[in-house]
């Protein structure tokens, strides 16, 4: 039993951490995704 909750506990932080870490980024590749639109939107504005 003892090992099952060792196991559950070294596992569980990295998981923890690991699901944070990619919400974060999430919103940061949003922002990047709407920058690229926005920036192919003005060079195309531009060509024309």
């Amino acid at each position: 039993m003892d090992e099952l909750v060792n196991a559950v506990a070294n596992i569980g932080f990295p998981i923890a951490i690991s699901v944070y870490l990619l919400m974060r980024v999430e919103g940061k590749i949003e922002n990047l995704s709407v920058s690229i639109n926005e920036l192919s939107k003005v060079i195309s504005s531009k060509i024309n």
